[in-house]
């Protein structure tokens, strides 16, 4: 279909007779016009037409319909004129773009035609066209573009109907000489810009990007069009090369990416059906599907989209970084530059090459660059001219393998000198990295389609190695309760930023990226020259560097077999400290949601204990007695210390399970003790403590009631509290003893200590039988991840039965799952509840109600009835 075929399926020729009936007519002919036109564009689409055509035909298409409810609508000769403004000014008209029309009049005409146009706006809705229309005189546009984002839409104005008077007053009315000089039009977009980036964390690296607003997206590109319209005159980006702003490659570059970016957002406004610049969950993998992307057995066709996006997008932000400074120096002048040596110099406070092409001569020349931007923390950044040299060059970096033993050390200089992390942060933006380390290339903007990583590969990697410069800092982080101490203690650190730089760099090609990427980080290790020690020491955290995370959130690391198990597998202090802080620096730069308390709290008690087994000996592992009178003594100590006699802590005591004083630290021991000690027995005991951050722990010491463990996990979730660990234990007398470790849901609307222990002990004072869970629906983003219900079963320690569950996680799901327990009339002695993204994986130790373990018929109708409550109606 041509182009002029489109524009003769529009309105245009839609012939009905005046007058409100006929009104109706048009708009219903014209809605149906525009329909048909619209499904042709998107046959079009589909059948791979580049964008540039369809955004131009849908304009056209549109600009008909306008002219057409126009004429129909407004009598010639009325003084009125009407332009195009905006996106749709610009020509630049998506499936569901805003259509913004400006009506430009003298205020007595306004007022004269004000009837024809409410009739004409109307028109247009009535036709399917929700467009948005503002009235002004010359003078009330110059007043209204005050407001630079206002300004912004008028200057891109094109006239629909406007003779020559009216859109040279209009270009008056809104000139530099009496709105918005140019430079100070470029300042505000520059602070408009940094502003919006902001909202979106600084990066487009998101789960759910906006390919409109987000960083590196299309507005970005707008941004530069403005200020190249403002500042050059110019209407397109092209003619910058001319004027020595912009490079040709760097054109060629922004173009391309711009009609990617396009075709983006064009099928994403076909499979949302409604104006959305959003790539949420929701449209992604139909939008995949629908762009012609295929699974393969390395990536899913949604994650082959996002990566290409996010490649999009980083190179618009790189070359958007540039032309910004370009711009500012077209303002400032160019200042005298400063030699700093032989190669380089100073350019307005950026770091600039002395000689044109040095860059290109030697991948030396490189790493030197990068060298001295790390020794000078005033430097403001690379120069435009430098930064663009920098991007020729990169073809010509060798990759380590082929590289000489010179650049090898010089690479390993720059992780041994000042700022390493911010070096390679920088040599990633830049496209160094990719090219020294080709593994790395491939992990660059590759997104795993979970809710668990809410980075792609690269941009984690990132924020890892920025975690563990936090840690080298040697400033206290109340997040990382010793991370800060145990850095001192490292060898070499530049050892384990090799580690987190290879960690996740297998992901992607299938089989184990752990794996996978130990024998990359054993070859690079090799490759750069270092001893076998330091070799295997990167390789072994890169291969186990998911451990620690797995013990400490799997196992019971109060357990001195579990410590001895684990510190067996790590068998040195370097290695724990290594593995410590990588799994740390790992978690907490996978979520920001993902860190708390919680886990900062059992990866540092599992840190210490390991430690304390390692310097014992693993040939002299801790006996349970030995903890546990470890334990009782220091508790002990910590109670008399208040004032307590010895009776009345023997007493106390006396009231505690065994195994609490195998399973509790001494300070928590010595706490519990304290909410006991005033309370009679039999009483219920509930108390809760705020344990750092928005965690807490929460005690309940009971008489024995079937449902007890139900209702509780119940209440708890009915307070809006979420369960990370609960430990329930059978006390003395028939009584209970459990504890729970719980984060708010919603941490703006945290409760108070005495708030969770006022609403537990309302509902262990009623009937436990009628305690529900709350109903509650699926969060949308949920709904896109499905994974089919597991539940197991295996032998437990003391003749206990370990019931292993992995689902959906969803709000509720753990009071679903006690309910269930509470049904079948089970018993539960532990639970250890993970969840990952929008994977729950919970495991608990239960028993009959007799203590014994389950046979395999009862263990049969409790998975039956678990699948039939997790796979059925969340509420």
């Amino acid at each position: 279909m041509s182009t002029h075929a489109a524009a003769d399926t529009t309105a245009a020729s839609v012939d009905v007779p005046a007058g409100a009936d006929g009104d109706a007519a048009w708009a219903a002919a014209t809605r149906a016009v525009l329909a048909q036109a619209d499904a042709k564009l998107a046959r079009r689409f589909d059948g791979g037409e580049i964008v540039d055509k369809l955004v131009a035909l849908r304009t056209r298409a549109v600009d008909e319909v306008i002219r057409a409810g126009w004429q129909r609508c407004i009598p010639a000769g009325a003084g009125l004129a009407l332009f195009a403004v905006g996106g749709y000014g610009r020509g630049e008209l998506f499936p569901h773009s805003d259509i913004d029309l400006l009506v430009l009049a003298d205020g007595d005409v306004q007022q004269a035609q004000q009837p024809a146009l409410a009739r004409f706006l109307a028109l247009l809705w009535d036709a399917g066209l929700q467009a948005s229309q503002a009235v002004r005189s010359p003078a009330q546009c110059t007043e209204a573009s005050a407001d630079q984002t206002v300004l912004t839409a008028l200057i891109e104005a094109r006239p629909l109907v406007a003779g020559e008077a009216a859109q040279q007053g209009l270009r008056d009315a809104v000139s530099p000489e009496r709105v918005w000089p140019a430079r100070a039009f470029f300042e505000a977009k520059v602070r408009e810009q940094a502003q919006r980036h902001a909202r979106f964390g600084d990066t487009s690296d998101n789960l759910e990007p906006n390919l409109k607003d987000g960083p590196g997206g299309l507005r970005d590109l707008h941004t530069l069009g403005w200020m190249a319209l403002r500042s050059f005159g110019v209407r397109e980006l092209d003619p910058l090369v001319g004027l020595d702003h912009l490079g040709a490659d760097e054109a060629v570059a922004l173009d391309r990416e711009r009609r990617a970016l396009g075709r983006l957002r064009f099928g994403l406004h076909l499979v949302a059906g409604r104006r959305e610049e959003r790539l949420r969950f929701d449209f992604q993998k139909l939008l995949a599907e629908r762009l012609g992307y295929a699974d393969d057995g390395d990536s899913l066709a949604v994650e082959k989209m996002m990566q290409g996006f996010y490649r999009s997008a980083a190179i618009v932000r790189r070359i958007n970084d540039r032309l910004l400074q370009r711009f500012e120096e077209h303002f400032d002048g160019a200042a005298e530059p400063q030699a700093l040596d032989d190669d380089l110099e100073l350019r307005r406070g950026y770091l600039a090459t002395r000689k044109p092409g040095w860059l290109l001569e030697d991948t030396a020349n490189v790493f030197a660059l990068f060298a001295a931007w790390a020794a000078d923390t005033s430097l403001r950044g690379l120069h435009s001219q430098t930064a663009r040299e920098l991007a020729r060059a990169l073809p010509g970096i060798q990759e380590y393998a082929k590289a000489s033993p010179a650049l090898r050390e010089a690479f390993m200089q720059l992780l041994r000198g000042p700022q390493p992390v911010k070096t390679l942060e920088r040599m990633t933006r830049l496209g160094v990295l990719g090219r020294w380390i080709p593994a790395f290339a491939q992990v660059s903007g590759r997104m795993q389609f979970d809710l668990f990583h809410v980075y792609t590969v690269d941009q984690h990697t990132l924020a890892v190695l920025k975690n563990l410069a936090a840690f080298a800092s040697g400033e206290a982080d109340e997040r990382f309760a010793v991370a800060h101490t145990v850095w001192p203690q490292l060898r070499k650190p530049e050892l384990l930023l090799l580690a987190g730089l290879f960690h996740d760099i297998g992901k992607g090609r299938g089989g184990d990226h752990s794996e996978l990427g130990a024998v990359d980080a054993r070859e690079f290790c090799e490759a750069m020259g270092l001893i076998e020690a330091d070799t295997a020491l990167v390789e072994w955290l890169v291969r186990k560097h998911l451990l620690m995370s797995v013990t400490a959130q799997k196992q019971d690391i109060t357990d001195p077999e579990v410590i001895h198990r684990f510190a067996a597998l790590v068998e040195d202090r370097q290695r724990l400290d290594c593995l410590y802080l990588l799994t740390c620096a790992d978690i907490a730069g996978t979520s920001p949601k993902l860190w708390n308390a919680w886990k900062d709290r059992l990866l540092a008690d599992l840190h210490t204990a390991t430690r304390l087994a390692l310097r014992r000996g693993l040939e002299h592992p801790v006996a349970a007695d030995e903890r546990i009178d470890e334990n009782r003594a220091t508790a002990g100590m910590l109670l008399s210390e208040e004032g307590l006699d010895d009776d009345v802590i023997d007493a106390v005591f006396a009231r505690m399970p065994r195994d609490n004083f195998l399973r509790s630290r001494p300070e928590q021991i010595a706490w519990q003790a304290n909410a006991l000690r005033d309370v009679a027995a039999g009483e219920t005991v509930v108390r809760a403590r705020q344990l750092g951050g928005s965690g807490y722990e929460v005690l309940v010491h009971a008489p024995d009631r079937d449902g007890l463990f139900a209702a509780i996990v119940i209440g708890l979730d009915r307070a809006g509290l979420a369960i990370l660990q609960a430990r329930a234990l059978d006390g003395p007398d028939a009584t209970i003893f459990d504890t729970f470790h719980v984060l708010p849901n919603d941490p703006r609307h945290a409760p108070a200590p005495a708030q969770i222990e006022t609403s537990l002990q309302r509902v262990l004072a009623g009937d436990l039988g009628r305690v529900l869970p709350a109903r509650r629906s699926q969060p949308r983003h949920l709904r896109h991840f499905r994974i089919v219900p597991q539940v197991g079963f295996a032998e437990a320690e003391a003749g206990r039965t370990l019931v292993s569950i992995v689902c959906n996680d969803r709000p509720g799901l753990l009071a679903d799952i006690a309910r269930v327990l509470r049904e079948q009339r089970l018993r539960v002695h532990d639970a250890r509840i993970a969840t990952f993204g929008e994977r729950a994986e919970d495991m608990f130790q239960i028993s009959d109600e007799h203590d014994r373990p389950l046979p395999d018929p009862q263990r049969q109708s409790l998975r039956d009835a678990l699948l039939a409550a997790l796979d059925g109606d969340p509420r």
